[in-house]
């Protein structure tokens, strides 16, 4: 008889159940008030007094057993019931996932600094809200200076000192302020200019804007920067540079590539010439310089900013500039990404 109550005590350690209904069958069979056990303690006076205390504790050892059975595996299936309510059927099959979509606006801003990254230039940010030291003064632009109304400024609560930055040379300014020479370094970033919205303008709009500072710096070391610039963009080989005005540089130029004229839409976005202007550059003036402490008799570098919807509407053929804020889905779905 005692051999027989140690198989029921491993027939009950074995035991295992995925169901309410198999628990409650197992409970019945040993703990029900006509189960084993209980069988068990009825035949317990027939036992042989010398074997009595031996089986009583192996009757009780049997009888925990199957009750710590039975309360393990209601806990296990009453747990798996309430992560089952909360996270629903884990066995049901996934729901297809929508790969999301990149504004072309930051594929493209991601691209130019992938691009300048290649060639050592870091990436320097700075605020949106400046004042007019940096985003006009020390750039060479002072108080009344004409120069000021090639940029129609946002001013913040009519304070002619605080505004809204309409370049992010203002990063730059910041930038030399805090590191010396040598320097290289983009700044990326929104920017704002009080101007009517069409569908080649907008109030609001982002910059990359690159500066190298060092000794022995030249217009020939700007010139193979941007052709690089242009050959990784582009895949344009073939640049131009026209003399310009920029109160910061000088001497100052407009950057243009031959895009070229093999379809309707080349003859379209450069006016049938071929050309097609992305940017300004030129030599940092050395007032510029001076402003930010740095000894323009030792140091000398370049400057260089495009406009990132310009370059966006290039790549990608979009006609009308309006497009990048009015968060038409079905716009926003054409630039699926993996990155």
């Amino acid at each position: 008889m005692l051999d027989k109550v140690k198989e029921l005590i491993t027939e009950v350690e074995s035991f295992n159940a995925t169901t309410a209904n198999e628990i409650e069958t197992f409970r019945i069979k040993y703990l029900g008030s006509k189960g084993i056990i209980k069988d068990l303690f009825t035949e317990f006076k027939n036992v042989p007094n010398e074997q009595k205390k031996e089986f009583g504790q192996t009757i009780n050892l049997l009888k925990n057993s199957a009750e710590n059975k039975v309360t393990t595996l209601k806990e296990v299936i009453e747990n798996a019931v309430e992560e089952k309510g909360v996270y629903g059927d884990l066995t049901r099959p996934s729901e297809p996932i929508e790969l999301g979509s990149r504004h072309p606006i930051s594929l493209v801003k991601n691209q130019i600094i992938e691009v300048f990254n290649r060639i050592g230039f870091t990436v320097s940010e700075g605020p949106e809200i400046e004042d007019d030291w940096h985003n006009f003064t020390a750039l060479n632009l002072p108080e009344y200076h004409p120069a000021r109304d090639m940029q129609d400024t946002f001013f913040i609560e009519k304070n002619p000192d605080t505004l809204l930055r309409t370049h992010t040379s203002s990063v730059q300014v910041r930038y030399m302020e805090q590191n010396e020479p040598p320097i290289r370094t983009i700044s990326p970033g929104r920017v704002f200019r009080n101007e009517d919205i069409s569908a080649r303008a907008h109030c609001i709009f982002h910059q990359v804007e690159g500066l190298y500072i060092d000794t022995d710096v030249s217009f020939a070391d700007l010139k193979q920067t941007l052709l690089y610039f242009t050959k990784e963009m582009f895949g344009k080989s073939k640049i131009r540079l026209r003399p310009s005005y920029f109160p910061f540089t000088e001497p100052s130029a407009e950057v243009d590539i031959y895009w070229g004229l093999e379809t309707e839409t080349d003859y379209r976005i450069t006016k049938g010439t071929g050309w097609l202007e992305i940017m300004g550059c030129g030599m940092v003036d050395p007032n510029v310089l001076k402003n930010c402490n740095i000894d323009p008799t030792k140091y000398s570098g370049y400057a260089f900013g495009m406009g990132i919807e310009r370059i966006a509407m290039l790549l990608y053929q979009i006609p009308d500039i309006r497009m990048f804020y009015e968060n038409d889905v079905r716009f926003l779905e054409q630039f699926k990404s993996v990155i």
